[in-house]
């Protein structure tokens, strides 16, 4: 056996001391620990200023006390990230003999949008929403634009339509003006007859009563829908208050009370509220931007007088009339713009009108179809417009009235159709001629 010197054998000695530091420190691998390690001992959710960490962590749908690990977690992180609540969802857990804890990290989706509810009846909206909450942890009335949370709230108000034994299918669509963002979702059922027996009017006065009776009689046997009926109260039934001068007037969502519950039809009551406000009366006007014609030609066209009730219908209607007024002189884009300035302790409203006259249109060209070859050209020839003068909006209904006794014996329909040129500046007209049918 060979000698070793002291430098070796401190060495040595060295190596093993290390070796058992190494031990003694190494994490210990998942073989290592006990099945208690797996368990979840505490899950908590942060960074939401729209949820509770108790909301997020149901929505993951982990459980304290549940066997669960690395692989369940990016599921329950995925869930999360498809509702399209939030933008961005980490998580991070600790594992020791006692058990793991859990924690999401998330960062909320801003960009939320109301919850509507058109026509499901057998349930009052507050009672929807209470409902909604028990059974979909990320609902609170507002839903992302995208993601899997409306289609979880349109599962849950089938799952209570099911309850109720109402033979219907739950359907939503995203609500948005023209070509604009999403408003809302609306959620519907369909299957259903649903039928209006009466309509009321809560908070209206004797004296409105008289003319929103008619239009109300008009809905009876009409299918229920509240978005049919949000139209009838922006058309028919609010201009009854605008024309009496209350400019802040309100119709809140149509009340349902269902009478009548059979599988063949659900008949309901519906109560429209309306909040009328302050009654305004015109304190008067003041003009800006109008350089063709002048105030005394203009005035006179407005309906209105200082001390009047203050008829949003009646100015709609004569701001109608000027802007037509500008047509004849081809300012065919012509606008008048009321900006209201209200003084709620006096009751009035004056109203700033800016005009935006615009570009001046030419006549362009002229079509006419319809008739055989020789009355067509009778009639452009009896046409007065001609090519690059200022076009004249009025002018396609006299000629209609001057060129009866050129047409064909019988009756005709006469469609007049304008495509301005915004690039030229010019109207191209086509007139339609076509026989009535008897």
């Amino acid at each position: 056996m060979k000698s070793r010197t002291i430098g070796q054998i401190l060495f040595a000695l060295a190596l093993v001391f290390v070796s058992l530091l190494a031990a003694q420190t190494r994490k210990p691998s998942a073989k290592d620990l006990p099945a208690s390690a797996f368990k979840l001992v505490s899950i908590t959710a942060t960074g939401s200023k729209h949820f509770s960490s108790e909301q997020i962590v149901a929505a993951t749908g982990l459980e304290l006390g549940q066997t669960a690990g690395d692989d369940d977690f990016k599921k329950a992180a995925r869930a999360l990230g498809d509702t399209g609540a939030f933008t961005d969802v980490l998580y991070s857990f600790q594992t020791a003999p006692s058990g793991t804890k859990l924690e999401f990290q998330v960062s909320d989706n801003d960009q939320l949008v109301p919850v509507h509810f058109d026509n499901l009846v057998w349930f009052s909206d507050q009672e929807l929403l209470e409902k909604l909450r028990a059974r979909v942890p990320m609902f609170q009335g507002e839903l992302p634009v995208s993601g899997s949370l409306a289609d979880q709230v349109s599962d849950a108000l089938q799952a209570l339509l099911i309850e109720r034994n109402v033979p219907g299918r739950v359907d939503y669509l995203r609500a948005a003006h023209q070509d604009g963002p999403i408003e809302a979702f609306v959620y519907s059922v369909t299957g259903p007859t649903i039928r209006i027996r009466y309509a009321g009017f809560a908070g209206a006065s004797p004296d409105e009563l008289p003319e929103l009776g008619p239009p109300a009689i008009k809905l009876q046997g009409a299918d229920y829908s509240r978005a049919m009926l949000r139209s009838q109260c922006d058309k028919v039934f609010l201009p009854v208050y605008l024309e009496r001068g209350y400019l802040k007037a309100t119709f809140a969502d149509a009340q349902p009370r269902v009478i009548k519950d059979s599988p063949e039809v659900t008949v309901v009551d519906v109560s429209l509220r309306v909040t009328p406000g302050l009654q305004y009366k015109l304190a008067g006007f003041k003009w800006s931007g109008n350089s063709v014609f002048p105030l005394d030609k203009l005035q006179p066209l407005l309906h209105l007088h200082a001390g009047d009730l203050a008829n949003v219908v009646q100015l709609d209607t004569d701001l109608d009339a000027i802007k037509k007024l500008y047509g004849t002189r081809g300012y065919l884009l012509a606008a008048v713009k009321p900006v209201p300035q209200v003084d709620d302790a006096q009751s009035t409203v004056s109203y700033q009108l800016q005009v935006h006259e615009g570009d001046v249109y030419k006549m362009g060209e002229l079509e006419i179809q319809g008739l055989d070859t020789r009355t067509t050209a009778r009639l452009v020839d009896a046409w007065k417009l001609r090519g690059g003068v200022a076009y004249d909006s009025s002018y396609p209904q006299q000629f209609n009235q001057d060129v009866r006794d050129l047409l064909p014996a019988g009756e005709w329909n006469v469609a007049v159709h304008e495509s301005l040129d915004e690039k030229e500046k010019a109207v191209d007209v086509t007139v339609r001629f076509d026989p009535k049918s008897h």
